[in-house]
């Protein structure tokens, strides 16, 4: 039911957060092996998985105001979360978008609402700093959707409502803005409500465009290498895809959100401008 987060794990068993609250866990087939519900969905809504590095899932429970951390079995880790109240204080949430680590496995958890900031927290979870504001100057935000961690723990954020990309170097003892680049729009080169942003470690950069119904390939300076996707129902068309992930055979899992389904793209075809899908589950 509108599924809007996946991550991998060293196996290859995919989770996927929707709509209703529900993580449910798949292999890369899309045969279904196990899930679970978040401890309260009224509210509903989650978004953003990451795999902590000392082996858990890291699940925003977006309009819940914290992180939660989950075994891979689906059983609670409650004093490892991040967060629960509602505010502008120190390791207090707005809507919470994602999270990843550093390095070091410091935490870095975005939020968007009267917020739009980035906080900083140690791989404990105690706060460490905060930066941003609502806004579209550099170092500004406006939903910032996707995190990325590159291997210099330079951040790359999706900035959803800005229509761009900004790079942030989190190495020191304060975030340093690099760069940002792309604009709204629908041009190739533009970007229309970025969710989801991802590396693939050989310079290039693979952006899902919520409101173009695509995805876009990148080199590291923000040059589009390729489109593909558009909107409807057939397979390789994507109907507001929310978010991504590769898989250990370098192939690429999209969350086609509103189609309520899983597409896989083969890697044999990501340098080409309009791959044709090779699985939809």
């Amino acid at each position: 039911m509108k599924p809007r987060a996946i991550t991998i794990d060293e196996e290859d068993r995919l989770y996927i957060v929707d709509k209703t609250a529900r993580v449910q866990v798949f292999d890369r087939d899309g045969n279904f092996l196990r899930g679970w519900r978040m401890p309260e969905l009224i509210q509903g809504k989650p978004c953003g998985l990451s795999i902590s590095q000392d082996g858990h899932l890291m699940v925003c429970d977006t309009h819940y105001f914290r992180l939660l951390f989950y075994t891979f079995e689906g059983e609670l880790i409650e004093e490892r979360t991040i967060g629960g109240v509602n505010g502008r204080g120190p390791g207090e949430f707005g809507f919470l978008t994602d999270a990843v680590q550093d390095s070091k496995g410091n935490i870095y958890i975005s939020e968007y609402g009267d917020y739009d900031r980035i906080q900083k927290f140690t791989p404990t979870g105690e706060y460490v700093y905060e930066w941003g504001e609502h806004g579209e100057q550099p170092g500004q935000f406006q939903r910032p959707q996707g995190l990325a961690m590159d291997e210099n723990d330079h951040l790359w954020v999706a900035d959803a409502s800005n229509g761009r990309i900004q790079i942030f170097d989190v190495s020191g003892n304060e975030p340093k803005f690099i760069r940002t680049w792309g604009k709204m729009g629908t041009k190739q080169g533009e970007l229309s409500y970025p969710y989801e942003i991802i590396l693939d470690g050989e310079g290039h950069i693979f952006v899902c465009e919520f409101g173009n119904h695509r995805i876009q390939k990148f080199d590291l300076n923000g040059n589009s290498l390729g489109v593909w996707g558009s909107a409807g129902k057939e397979p390789g068309q994507l109907h507001q895809p929310w978010a991504m992930c590769w898989d250990s055979e370098r192939e690429l899992h999209v969350v086609d959100s509103y189609n309520n389904r899983i597409q896989r793209f083969p890697s044999s075809q990501l340098n080409n401008s309009n791959p044709s899908v090779a699985d939809k589950k």
